[in-house]
């Protein structure tokens, strides 16, 4: 699955990566241990991620997600407003999720 449109300066899922990263504030090689990447190249494994050289698996995207607390699609969604969107609704409990669903649905 192709992560961005030809002519984009970096491919989405690293744009998305990249942001996550900061947001939780992890160091490039810190995060490549967490996920389980050997210390010797794991900041430039997530460098390749980043810079769209290479894509992770699914598998490893979800671990990814997981260790920066963001919602897997986070990571692939291409609209801005949305991912902003999806990183709301992920720190919401899930009980306020179904009553934004419900009032959504219901409009």
């Amino acid at each position: 699955m192709a992560s961005s449109t030809r002519g984009d300066a970096t491919p989405l899922f690293g744009k998305r990566l990249r942001e996550a990263r900061e947001m939780a504030g992890i160091a490039q090689d810190k995060l490549g241990v967490l996920i389980g990447l050997d210390e010797s190249s794991s900041s430039a494994r997530i460098s390749r991620y980043e810079t769209g050289v290479h894509e992770p698996p699914v598998r490893t995207a979800k671990q990814i997600a997981k260790v920066l607390k963001v919602p897997l699609a986070f990571l692939y969604c291409d609209d801005d407003v949305l991912a902003a969107i999806l990183l709301q609704a992920h720190r919401m409990s899930k009980e306020a999720r179904r009553a934004l669903l419900a009032s959504m649905q219901s409009e």
